[in-house]
């Protein structure tokens, strides 16, 4: 992989501070409720279809007693497209070669009244840059209240950019995450965001900026949701109805996620990629 320039050599270094701080404050969790579960970390390398080395990432898990399973990864990577999927990427239809660094983290909880959540985070480089990311509540038993502050977290963070981000990315997650042969939502939203063109130095640092805020949100607000939450009673039912809407949620990265796509595409680690599917599921 080429050496990385500045832009994406901050990038990085941001993503795997996020990582860090993210990964302390859910073991944290852990020891409140009792539990000494840590994350375990695997380094992982990849090779581009050129045979040159592509860079790589460390893709970290925890199983505990609130969190039964969570991961949250980290990559660094970069080479060029296979075949026709270059065609697919925004600005690399005529171009092969790309770079990309990013946070992706999923978590499936133990207790049902507890929201699973999504967040991830990028910086893409191809004849283009930009940013992607967002985040995303996905309550097996919603609660008003939850969902009122997550997106209230959420539209703080997009306010202090940009008053029009809130509605855009709000819609655009409800958008992306839909299941249609189910016709059914994910979750109960949060925001999507793509393509935020940083080309220029100017738009670089605000949409690295706001990318940066988005990840601030999603650590102070979902810490608290767990909290909320995770000592409440629940029934068999109640964990029936998790384990069927974990199915919803297996479906919905098995055929729509891009980021899914995306990793599997360039040759990523198979596991770190797949770490989104929740470790127990069921089909009524």
């Amino acid at each position: 992989m080429k050496p990385l320039d500045t832009q994406q050599q901050t990038a990085r270094t941001w993503f795997e501070s996020l990582r860090d701080q993210i990964c302390a404050e859910f073991e944290r969790v852990e020891r409140e409720a009792g539990s000494d579960a840590r994350f375990e970390y695997l380094a992982w390398d990849r090779t581009d279809p050129s045979g040159e080395p592509g860079g790589g990432g460390v893709r970290g898990v925890m199983k505990g007693k609130v969190f039964e399973k969570v991961g949250v990864n980290v990559s660094t990577v970069g080479g060029t497209f296979e075949g026709d999927f270059a065609k697919t990427i925004h600005g690399a239809g005529e171009d092969p070669s790309f770079f990309a660094t990013g946070i992706s983290l999923v978590a499936h909880m133990a207790n049902p009244h507890v929201p699973a959540v999504h967040m991830n985070t990028r910086f893409l480089c191809t004849a283009k840059r930009w940013f992607g990311g967002g985040a995303d509540l996905n309550p097996p038993i919603p609660y008003e209240e939850d969902t009122a502050d997550f997106h209230s977290v959420l539209r703080s963070a997009c306010d202090m950019h940009d008053p029009a981000h809130y509605p855009r990315f709000k819609e655009w997650a409800d958008d992306y995450f839909y299941i249609p042969h189910r016709k059914v939502h994910r979750g109960v939203g949060g925001i999507f965001y793509d393509h935020l063109d940083s080309a220029e130095p100017a738009a670089w640092d605000a949409n690295f900026a706001f990318t940066q805020d988005v990840g601030r949100a999603f650590l102070d607000i979902y810490p608290r949701l767990v909290r909320r939450r995770m000592a409440m009673a629940f029934t068999d039912a109640d964990k029936q109805r998790q384990l069927e809407w974990r199915g919803r949620y297996a479906e919905f990265n098995l055929i729509y996620d891009r980021g899914t796509l995306f990793g599997l595409k360039t040759g990523g680690n198979v596991d770190a990629i797949l770490m989104s599917l929740p470790p127990i599921a069921a089909w009524a």
